[in-house]
């Protein structure tokens, strides 16, 4: 997730819309990247990027797309300085307990903030494609939303219809606080899984700053 400098907005028009989504195909096959589920807001994006086996290839993605989209706005308006909010924040997401949980997540932003009523009325996200069954270039489908269905249509549907069903308060805590605060996205058996194969010690943290140490 990135948000615009101070929350400033980035996309005013359709062509900034268009020029950053295309920018995204184009980066996402030099990195060899894929990418699941998408949602461009105003003043900020979500994206769920699989790197494949170069974790490295998220970082090089990301400085190419935002320094691309910087340089077209600064251009075009006439001016310089930042346009994005720092470096992006990430969350690795155990993938069998919550890939389509934070892709479902990230397509109703445009809900929650209040900018549509459905879904499949917001232009700029992966819904199209997952649900509603759209040609989306941007859009690589997971393997856990092509087993929900034997056929396109039951996939789709089947989607659907896990998008508009009630969302747990836990769930919605989990993802929001795993993407603040760059943790992961997953429970205590995914996080010693990941330190067990990479030999690093996972804190997730709650809210607030961390407790004083005596010196």
């Amino acid at each position: 997730m990135q948000r615009g400098h101070n929350r400033q907005t980035v996309f005013t028009c359709h062509e900034d819309f268009a020029y950053y989504r295309q920018n995204i195909i184009e980066c996402k096959e030099t990195f060899g990247c894929k990418v699941y589920a998408y949602c461009l807001m105003t003043n900020h994006v979500h994206l769920i990027i699989d790197p494949g086996n170069t974790p490295e290839a998220i970082s090089l993605m990301m400085k190419r797309i935002s320094g691309r989209q910087a340089r077209y706005l600064n251009t075009r308006e006439k001016r310089s300085g930042s346009l994005w909010e720092g470096r992006f924040k990430s969350s690795i997401i155990s993938d069998h307990d919550y890939l389509l949980a934070c892709c479902r997540y990230i397509e109703l932003n445009p809900l929650r903030a209040g900018m549509v009523e459905k879904p499949d009325e917001y232009k700029w996200s992966s819904y199209g494609c997952r649900g509603l069954g759209k040609a989306d270039q941007l859009v690589d489908l997971d393997r856990y939303y092509l087993a929900l269905g034997e056929t396109n249509v039951e996939r789709q549907n089947a989607y659907a219809d896990y998008v508009t069903k009630t969302i747990p308060e836990k769930e919605l805590d989990l993802i929001r606080s795993a993407i603040q605060r760059n943790q992961l996205t997953g429970n205590h058996r995914y996080s010693r899984q990941i330190e067990d194969e990479h030999g690093i010690r996972i804190v997730n943290r709650g809210q607030g700053r961390p407790r004083k140490t005596e010196r």
